[in-house]
């Protein structure tokens, strides 16, 4: 196999996927490169990348393929994608977005949209809660940002927008997929990326231990978040909450 180039996400809910094409078996087939989601898409759309972990949205934008029974994903809170807010959501008029994540800005919109019927002015913001609530109405965190922040010692409104999409659809919420431009996933890629989250799943503890300290979290937050709040295998019932969001996002 040619070492194609697989550009991952860098936040932690990718760890165990990636685990063991950095330490495993897997470690030496892929030229491994890592970036927040909307760029591992830009560079996946530009052909700087052969294979990446992409936002959902994108994969469906730029027509990619996707590995099967991998993602990012959840069946209810995710906890890592946090909508903060000063007033009510059906108050909200502007909204700051942490836009690594393309999909996760759009399901912003969904749940605003169509559980709360408002459309808020969007503004690009760095991940800073407390710049983003002097900027707009409410703040959006992704990813790593947001696990760093305690939702139940905040003085204001917190929207879990997994939790909201599961209320807003009975469905669980796809975030990020394994994709590439056609032609490129053949069986021996996809069995790679299948074996590399395989060895990871079998060494969680082993992901905990090494991955809280440096990005500042405890064990027990991590332990938590990759093992109850995060999926990492696209079944069924995930695949129709995909292509629910999908549809409505269109």
């Amino acid at each position: 196999m040619n070492r194609l180039r697989v550009c991952a996400v860098s936040f932690l809910n990718t760890c165990p996927l990636v685990w063991g094409l950095q330490h495993g078996p897997q470690r030496d087939i892929f030229d491994l490169s890592f970036e927040i989601p909307s760029v591992c898409a830009d560079r996946l759309a530009s052909g700087t990348a052969d294979i990446g972990l992409v936002p959902a949205i994108e994969a469906k934008r730029h027509r990619l393929d996707f590995v099967p029974g991998l993602c990012i994903a959840c069946n209810g809170p995710v906890r890592s994608i946090l909508l903060v807010s000063r007033v009510p959501a059906p108050e909200i008029r502007t909204l700051a977005a942490d836009s690594s994540s393309r999909t996760s800005v759009a399901l912003a919109r969904l749940i605003l949209r169509d559980r709360y019927h408002v459309e808020p002015e969007f503004r690009p913001h760095a991940p800073r809660l407390d710049l983003m609530l002097q900027a707009a109405d409410a703040g959006l965190l992704i990813g790593d940002p947001a696990l760093h922040v305690q939702p139940d010692g905040l003085p204001y409104h917190v929207y879990d927008l997994g939790q909201e999409w599961k209320w807003l659809t009975g469905l669980p919420m796809v975030f990020a997929v394994w994709a590439a431009r056609p032609g490129v996933i053949s069986p021996d890629v996809a069995a790679a990326l299948q074996a590399s989250y395989a060895f990871g799943r079998q060494r969680m503890d082993e992901i905990i231990e090494r991955e809280s300290a440096p990005r500042g979290f405890s064990s027990e937050l991590v332990r938590q978040y990759l093992t109850h709040y995060i999926r990492f295998q696209l079944t069924p019932d995930c695949r129709s909450g995909l292509d629910r969001f999908l549809s409505l996002a269109e």
